[in-house]
């Protein structure tokens, strides 16, 4: 895995839709965009997670994709207070 997208965001209010996107759009870029590992925590109203790509065009087509564009703006507007995201080459990885 060359890459990790690190997406942090501090919560404003999670519901059961936000649970159900989640786990769509996580097995969603697993199985169609070549992601090939995905985790996450959450934690006194933070969460983080890491998601490991072998391409920068895999993360790109996977920012583009029409239902992930969607859940970002009902992020941006109900789940989420602020967030950020960061695209990271891995140089080393130890076990």
């Amino acid at each position: 895995m060359k890459y990790v997208v690190i997406f942090k965001a501090k919560v404003k209010q999670l519901d059961p839709e936000y649970f159900q996107t989640a786990q769509h759009l996580r097995d969603k870029a697993l199985s169609q965009f070549n992601c090939k590992q995905f985790e996450s925590i959450a934690e006194n109203g933070f969460e983080i997670a890491l998601s490991y790509w072998d391409s920068l065009e895999d993360i790109q087509a996977w920012h583009k994709d029409a239902e992930h564009q969607t859940a970002q703006g009902i992020g941006k507007e109900k789940w989420y207070e602020s967030f950020s995201v960061e695209i990271c080459e891995v140089l080393r990885r130890y076990p």
